[in-house]
């Protein structure tokens, strides 16, 4: 049995990693068409809401379904879904070149997709994974996804320049299929109704929101989630502003920042899959929280000068993040009934969603009126500050996790 989830996940995760690889060279080189195409700052915002609104918008009203549907035939026909609008599109551009509108269209489609496979993944990971393992299970999750969204953007700018969208769009039916082959190979046990009653959709959503706020360390946790997602989610549009305005540097300047805070976060995802059983969960999320804000506010205190340092500084960030992520999702998967999980994980990741606009429309002025380092110095204040806050409460957060799973 010890060998055997590990042998599912090592299934499971080299799928995975192609549709992931994939799915980020299709947004990421979307985005450069409809930069190169358009040249409008409208248009490329228009897009980035379309690709995660409908996720965000619809996520707790899915997470139902997910509860009723097997999780297996979800992610595997979430993913086909995500296929074969891509194939449509592929084609599309060896016919001609497709309205803005419908490419809009086709990354709508591939969030609605991607609000059902994403929760669906995560709420089959207890009922494959033993409980006190589930950390570790993160760890890997997030080294995976942190391989692929480094390699992806430049393995499809590559192909894209190299050949065209429609290549990269037909690459990602190929990744979609070996991951969906994979799945069928494993097999993932469906939790049972707790009754045989025809399902009342609201009365069901209903029982999801108050299981999710019967458990108050999640509710706290997630609160506190939601207050760094507006502080710190805006950062991902920054740090390449940062970069040019204030240290005075070019793009190849910034490529480097993003790349190491990326290689940061596959270095995080290694330790933590290491260190998964050696501290409480709460205490990795609050340190994290900790360090990322100390380094983030520190960068923002940085001379003109201090590029190097500030790289450092930013790979610092990225080693962090997967202890928030990681063992603050093994805490909900291991808080709560399997049955609700769909609609809890769905919640979950609607609020995180949401809060990334909010941060947005907040940083803009500021950065405008202030500058990007203030920004950077007030986001890692109120991060720190947060991450403070639950380590003071790690206590008692923790009883109130134990009483509800």
């Amino acid at each position: 049995m010890q060998t055997h989830w590990k042998r599912t996940f090592a299934i499971i995760f080299s799928g995975q990693i192609f549709s992931i690889l994939t799915s980020s060279m299709v947004q990421f080189s979307i985005i450069w068409h409809l930069t190169e195409t358009t040249h409008s700052a409208v248009v490329l915002t228009i897009a980035g809401l379309i690709a995660f609104l409908p996720q965000a918008l619809l996520g707790p009203f899915i997470g139902v379904w997910l509860d009723r549907l097997n999780r297996k035939l979800t992610m595997i026909a979430a993913d086909s879904a995500i296929a074969l609008f891509s194939l449509v599109l592929g084609l599309y551009f060896y016919w001609g070149e497709p309205s803005v509108a419908f490419v809009c269209f086709i990354l709508a489609v591939r969030s609605i997709a991607s609000a059902f496979h994403a929760p669906s993944f995560q709420a089959a990971i207890p009922l494959i994974a033993p409980a006190d393992q589930l950390t570790r299970v993160a760890g890997w999750q997030q080294m995976v996804m942190s391989a692929a969204n480094i390699i992806g953007p430049a393995l499809g700018i590559a192909v894209y320049s190299a050949a065209s969208l429609g290549v990269v769009l037909l690459l990602d039916v190929a990744g979609a299929l070996i991951a969906n082959l994979m799945l069928s190979l494993i097999k993932i046990r469906q939790p049972k109704p707790e009754s045989l009653e025809a399902p009342r959709y609201f009365q069901e959503l209903k029982l999801g929101w108050r299981a999710f706020i019967q458990v108050k360390a999640i509710v706290v946790i997630t609160a506190a989630a939601a207050v760094f997602s507006v502080a710190f989610m805006p950062l991902a549009t920054l740090f390449p502003f940062m970069t040019l305005s204030h240290f005075e540097r070019g793009g190849y300047s910034a490529s480097v920042v993003e790349a190491v805070f990326s290689a940061g976060m596959i270095i995080g995802g290694t330790l933590l899959s290491v260190a998964a059983s050696k501290r409480k969960d709460i205490a990795y999320v609050s340190s994290s929280l900790i360090v990322i804000g100390a380094t983030c506010a520190a960068s923002g205190l940085l001379g003109k000068e201090a590029f190097i340092v500030f790289v450092v500084l930013s790979f610092m960030m990225g080693a962090a993040s997967p202890f928030f992520n990681g063992p603050y999702m093994a805490m909900i998967q291991r808080a709560y009934d399997p049955m609700m999980l769909g609609r809890v994980i769905s919640l979950v990741t609607s609020v995180m969603l949401l809060a990334s606009p909010i941060g947005l429309l907040l940083a803009g002025p500021v950065v405008d009126r202030y500058g990007v380092q203030s920004w950077f110095l007030g986001a890692g204040i109120v991060t720190a500050l947060t991450g403070i806050f639950l380590l003071v409460q790690m206590k008692n957060l923790d009883i109130q996790e134990r009483q509800g799973s």
